[in-house]
This record gives C-alpha cells, sequence and structure tokens, in this order.
C-alpha cells in the first residue's frame, strides 16, 4: 500500500476506534441529552477559533472546520487542504494562528468535541452507519440548498445583480478549470435572453484580451464563477478585468478571500466536496435565480427574444419531438 493511502487508513481505522470508545463520566441514559448549560459544538469549536486575529484564508478554514465539524476534526492535514482549497502550510500556519502547537493538536483538540456532536443527536450514530457514501453526499447538497434557501429570504440582492447583468451589453461571462462547466451553462442560457454573451473560458492572454474588446464595446460588468479549487489564473483574469474597468458579479463558495476582495459583489453557494470530485447543486440553482433575475429586468425583450428563438427552432427543426 502506498504511504499517504497508508496514513489515510490509519486515520481513518483511529477516527472509527476513538468514535466507538468509552468516553468517561457517569452511565446516563441512552439518548440522553447535555443539559441545557453544556455549549453546542459549534460553540466550542468557535470558542477555540475565537479572540484570534484570522487573516481570510484562516477564516475559511475556520468556517469549514466549523460547518464539517464531525467530518473535518478526523481529517488528515493533505485532506483538509484539499477539502478547503488551501495549501498544507496554509492549514498548519492557522493552527498555530488559534494557539497550537501544529495541526496534529488542533485536531486532538476536536475530535471530542465532533464526538459530542454526534453523541448528542439520538440515533445519530447509528443513522450516520446506514448512510453510504453517496447517500452522504446528497445530504451535504441537500444541508448546501438549505442555506440557498435561506439566502434567498431576501431576493433584492440577486434581483439587483441580475438588473446590471442584464444592463450590461455584452455581457462577458468568466470561468476557467473546473468552473467552466457552470460559466458554459450560464453563457447558454443567457444567449436566449440577452442580445450579446460572451464566454471566457481560457486564461492568461486570450483572457485579457476578451475582457479588453467587451469593456471596449461598451460593456460594464463580468460575471466570473469560481469553484474550488481556486485558481491563480482566475484572479489575474478578474485583476485584469478591473484594470480594464469592468464591475465583477462573483459566483463562488466562499465569501473571503482574495477573489472575493477582487469583486464588487460576491453571492456565495457551498459546493458538496462528499466525493472524489465536488458536485454543485447549490451554485447551479443561484445561477438559474440569476438568469431569471436577468429575464425579469427586462421582461419585453426577454419575450421577443424567447419567440424569436422558439421560430428558429422550429424552423430548423432543432428538437425531437417527445
Amino acid at each position: 500500500m502506498p504511504p499517504g493511502q497508508q496514513a489515510r487508513a490509519q486515520g481513518s481505522q483511529r477516527a472509527r476506534a476513538q468514535a466507538s470508545a468509552i468516553t468517561p463520566g457517569g452511565p446516563g441514559k441512552p439518548g440522553e441529552q447535555p443539559s441545557a448549560a453544556e455549549p453546542a459544538p459549534a460553540d466550542k469549536v468557535r470558542a477555540l477559533f475565537g479572540g484570534h486575529r484570522l487573516s481570510p484564508g484562516q477564516r475559511r478554514i475556520a468556517q469549514y472546520i466549523t460547518d464539517h465539524l464531525t467530518e473535518a476534526a478526523f481529517l488528515s492535514i493533505t485532506d483538509l487542504a484539499e477539502r478547503v482549497g488551501v495549501s498544507q502550510p496554509s492549514v498548519t500556519r492557522f493552527a498555530s494562528s488559534v494557539g497550537f502547537s501544529g495541526y496534529p493538536a488542533l485536531r486532538e483538540a476536536l475530535q471530542p468535541i465532533a464526538l459530542s456532536a454526534v453523541a448528542a443527536v439520538p440515533g445519530a450514530r447509528e443513522e450516520e452507519d446506514r448512510r453510504n457514501e453517496l447517500q452522504a453526499a446528497v445530504d451535504a447538497e441537500i444541508e448546501n440548498l438549505e442555506g440557498l434557501r435561506r439566502a434567498f429570504t431576501d431576493t433584492d440582492r440577486v434581483l439587483e445583480v441580475g438588473r446590471d447583468l442584464a444592463r450590461s451589453v455584452p455581457l462577458t461571462v468568466l470561468g476557467l478549470r473546473i468552473s467552466v462547466s457552470l460559466a458554459e451553462y450560464f453563457a447558454y442560457a443567457a444567449k436566449r435572453i440577452h442580445p450579446d454573451v460572451r464566454l471566457v473560458s481560457r486564461g492568461g492572454s486570450v483572457a485579457y484580451d476578451a475582457l479588453l474588446q467587451a469593456r471596449e464595446a461598451g460593456g460594464t460588468w463580468v460575471l466570473a464563477f469560481a469553484m474550488p479549487r481556486h485558481s491563480k489564473e482566475m484572479l489575474a483574469a478578474m485583476r485584469a478585468a478591473r484594470r480594464a474597468g469592468l464591475r465583477i458579479a462573483l459566483i463562488t463558495d466562499a465569501g473571503l478571500g482574495p477573489l472575493a476582495a477582487e469583486a464588487d459583489v460576491t453571492l456565495t453557494a457551498g459546493t458538496g466536496s462528499r466525493l472524489v470530485f465536488d458536485s454543485y447543486a447549490a451554485p447551479g440553482i443561484l445561477s438559474a435565480a440569476l438568469l431569471q433575475a436577468m429575464a425579469d429586468a427586462d421582461p419585453e425583450r426577454t419575450q421577443l427574444r424567447l419567440e424569436k428563438y422558439e421560430q428558429a427552432a422550429e424552423q430548423h427543426d432543432f428538437f425531437l419531438d417527445d
């Protein structure tokens, strides 16, 4: 077994052993709830991190651990860095910043809190055991969608961004690497309701040329998609857009970090990280909501363009008769 795989297997075995260990204290009753005075596990984690000056990247690590406590407390430094989309040295510096000698010491402090979070919910361990990895991935995406639903309680922000994007002619849609799929979906649909949508899916000088041309043609906004892992070329493209005089609306998984710092508006949606490759249920819904806001911003133009497209589709026989 390769050393890295062996280390991960040993870490998983330790996690299972600790999860099944008998913890000190009285026997209690099965499923007994903690006393009202006992802080919630998430509050205990926040207390560990509170009172320390953290950089935006370190706040991302703290937020991920808080949101995914029962999983994150048993991850190796490599796995945690990959989940958050940061480097391993960044995780080490984070642990030092919150007062620990290193990541192993931080993880050792987090694990009892994580185990108490599982024990606090009657039947939670049994339910966790019954779930397979695919069901766990779906559950994580449901949590992301619930978070997005709460964010949609106030629709003003999405409507405002939709109006701005609808008025930008041309409108540039930027997505690089793994984010290309979301950018392509958005650009494909936006072309049905907007007269000039330009997709930029390559970085470097190609992106710079496209952004500069869009600005010279009268464009005012770029919609950028940035899913983890966040790339340096995306940051460079966003900075090029700003230098060209374009404003940036960013759809991403985190409201903090260097990409968000370059954006005029940041809309966040969590990504699923339980499988080998991330999944994007919540960013997809957020993209569709933003398309709806664009359509609502100019209903007459939307109706006219959709009617013309349907006429073209019928004339050229685009689709099967289902």
